[in-house]
């Protein structure tokens, strides 16, 4: 008989096609069937690992109709092929069709369609439904079927349920192995649960485990997307200490966090070092260093980049042209970002959800909203869903700029999201005659390049239409709940900064309020703060920060600087302080605050204002307490290059009127202009001045008006909400 171990060691040598030759050849002298089902089984499994797929299922399904396939051996292969190619679906059809032929799922069955569905991405609930199956048959779990279940997790960052496979495991007596250690530390680290992946990382070497290459990736790149860039860099230099070798995910994740942090310097010896040790620079190392210089506006250093990219036979993917067309299109340098989208197209590529949505944004913060739009509507119509991010962009538009128009009604003028449209209902308005023409996706991308360029984005026309705009916030957030998109924090934030720009606190109120009916946690705090129902909510608003303390530092600022900006601008200030104290007191800010000095750097306008009065009332307590002021005491502003928040010194004119305002005196430091100094005495004496506490302590100018009733906005009715 040709044994199993014969085929095998035809799979590194002879070609799919050859493999099956040797394959019938070897059935057709075998006469029992059971030996030919085992051969049917190895040819099957030898194919999957070459990923010859199609031919995979030839011979199952041959060997069904020769009546030596309907074997859990052969199902179980076939499964296990699929599921290698990433043919997720197919896998589970087949596992399926297994009760028809009476067959019962072994311990390989089951573990070929959970890592299957591991690998395809499907919902860990249906994986979990799978998993009970198993143990109701009475078929009992090993290392390899936890492994497959976490990577489930892994891949949606479901740390939670990676925490409880993991401890199921070990109740079970199941030993974990590396791959168990590394596989829940990418679901913990995607999860931004960086503390807890230390932890667990750090119990490793008491399990005999030590932590290799792909622990120390892992763990390095979960610290660079959660902005902790020291710590990731600091595991970098222990993994260099400890000789553990370095591999090309490793490489470009390091030099991804060097470019995001500007240290180019560091960033090439780092290429170079990577080039040393025998791993060339790939299409992510390239994408890394443009993303980088893209942020610090180096477009020269790009271009060189590029060029280098091409030179070096490194083509380039999606991302690299997604990159660069948004770097290209912020600096409003719209040649530029025409000519790629150009090479874009000849390369053949087809644009993603990516491109749309960095080609949208780009727009969007050039004020150009109904373009934006209209793209928008190209993106579906190519069969391309938009996500979070581009809604997002069009949502934070709103306000910036005075050009968008939504669809209006004949009656009222009220712009309406009408019933069973396929889109958004916006009049798109462009200067040029061309843009009236129909065209086709790319070439209206062009099109819409070219008119940037020849007018360097024009002036916006100017007009007043924020209860518009907030009809058309809530037509968009529709439009997302329709699709199923769910809203994240940085919709949160985008909303409250269009409420904000709006000066009717009725329009702003209005749309809060509506959006309760979506989520009445996130925006019923909101509208509830905003009403002065601070009371009523505060309970509800610290779960919220709770929930917002997960998060990364930059978004969790956003989310306060949003919040704190509406209720500033809205004159709910009392509010604003207490909502700028408890991120504070949560340190979204951190080091924002000490006895001579308050670094307001990386705060927006409103939430800056209501933590310099905070700051000061503090100082005040501690000068009647009798204790003594520092010599000197400072207020950080930024005066604009190098502002996270405002970039243009908005800030620091923003306080410089505030301490005007209330008689406080700071004055702009001489080799500074974005620091406000003063002494402690002239602070102290300010602070004893009888008319001092009055100015610094903050109130709503709204309380509680629950018997008071807005009218309602007409056509309003007509959001099918």
């Amino acid at each position: 008989m040709i044994t199993r171990s014969c085929f095998e060691s035809l799979e590194t040598e002879v070609s799919g096609r050859k493999a099956i030759h040797c394959f019938d050849f070897a059935v057709k002298r075998e006469r029992r069937k059971n030996d030919q089902g085992k051969l049917a089984s190895a040819m099957i499994s030898i194919l999957g690992r070459l990923g010859k797929v199609e031919l995979a299922k030839n011979i199952f399904e041959t060997a069904l109709e020769e009546g030596y396939g309907n074997t859990v051996y052969a199902f179980s292969a076939l499964i296990s092929a699929y599921g290698r190619s990433g043919y997720c679906n197919e896998a589970i059809r087949v596992f399926d069709s297994m009760k028809s032929y009476n067959l019962k799922p072994n311990l390989v069955t089951y573990n070929a369609v959970i890592d299957a569905c591991g690998k395809g991405g499907v919902d860990f609930n249906q994986v979990v439904v799978i998993f009970d199956d198993m143990l109701k048959n009475g078929v009992h779990p090993d290392r390899i079927t936890f492994n497959s279940l976490l990577a489930v997790c892994s891949r949606g960052g479901l740390w939670e349920e990676a925490r409880n496979l993991f401890s199921e495991m070990v109740n079970r007596g199941i030993d974990q192995d590396i791959f168990t250690y590394n596989t829940l530390l990418d679901a913990v680290c995607k999860g931004g649960q960086m503390d807890l992946a230390f932890e667990i990382m750090a119990e490793m070497p008491a399990k005999n485990l030590m932590p290799n290459v792909v622990t120390y990736s892992t763990m390095i790149d979960g610290y660079a997307k959660a902005g902790r860039s020291d710590d990731a860099l600091n595991l970098f230099n222990e993994m260099k200490f400890l000789g553990i070798g370095l591999d090309r995910v490793s490489y470009n994740t390091v030099l991804s966090i060097y470019a995001k942090l500007g240290r180019f310097e560091e960033a090439l010896d780092l290429c170079k070092e990577m080039e040393s040790s025998g791993i060339r620079k790939d299409v992510v190392t390239y994408n890394a260093l443009l993303g980088g210089y893209g942020k610090q506006g180096k477009y020269d250093e790009i271009k060189r980049v590029f060029g280098k990219m091409k030179a070096d036979r490194v083509s380039p993917n999606l991302l690299t042209y997604s990159t660069l067309i948004d770097v290209y299109s912020k600096g409003g340098m719209y040649k530029e970002a025409m000519e790629v989208f150009r090479e874009f197209k000849k390369a053949g590529l087809k644009a993603d959800v990516v491109l749309y949505s960095a080609l949208i944004d780009a727009l969007c913060k050039n004020g150009l909203v109904e373009s934006a739009v209209s793209l928008l509507d190209e993106m579906t119509k190519e069969g391309i869903k938009p996500n979070v991010v581009t809604y997002n962009s069009i949502i934070d538009a709103f306000g910036r700029s005075g050009t968008v128009e939504c669809a209006v009604d004949g009656s009222d003028g009220a712009p309406v999201l009408q019933k069973g449209a396929s889109k958004l209902n916006y009049v798109v308005t462009v200067d040029n005659k061309e843009g009236e023409e129909a065209v086709k996706e790319d070439n209206q991308i062009i099109r819409i390049f070219g008119q940037l360029a020849a007018e360097k984005g024009g002036q916006a026309k100017k007009d007043n239409r924020c209860r518009q705009e907030m009809l058309c916030i809530l037509g968009v957030f529709h439009k997302m709940h329709e699709l199923e998109i769910k809203p994240n924090v940085v919709t949160f934030s985008a909303i409250l900064n269009a409420c904000s720009r709006c000066n009717s606190f009725e329009d702003a109120s209005m749309l809060l309020e509506e959006l309760r009916l979506f989520d009445n946690q996130v925006y019923g705090v909101a509208h509830g703060l905003l009403m002065g129902r601070r009371d009523n909510v505060w309970g509800q608003a610290q779960s919220l920060f709770d929930e917002v303390k997960l998060m990364d530092s930059s978004t969790a600022s956003a989310f306060y600087n949003a919040l704190t900006d509406m209720l500033w601008h809205f004159g709910q200030k009392r509010g604003a302080e207490l909502v700028v104290l408890e991120g504070k007191r949560r340190q979204v800010w951190e080091n924002v605050w000490s006895d001579s000095c308050l670094d307001l750097h990386l705060m927006s306008s409103g939430a800056a204002r209501a933590m310099v009065h905070s700051w000061l009332l503090n100082i005040r307590s501690v000068v009647y307490e009798g204790h003594e002021l520092p010599k000197l005491l400072s207020i950080l502003t930024g005066w604009g290059k190098h502002s996270k928040v405002v970039g243009d010194g908005a800030l620091r004119r923003a306080i410089e009127t505030l301490l005007t305002g209330m008689g406080a005196p700071f004055w702009v430091a001489k080799c500074n202009l974005g620091r406000f100094i003063s002494t402690g005495p002239m602070v102290a004496a300010w602070l004893r001045e009888s008319g001092t506490l009055k100015v610094l302590v903050l109130h709503d100018d709204r309380n509680h008006p629950e018997n008071v009733r807005f009218r309602q906005i007409p056509n309003l009715q007509m959001l099918p909400l």
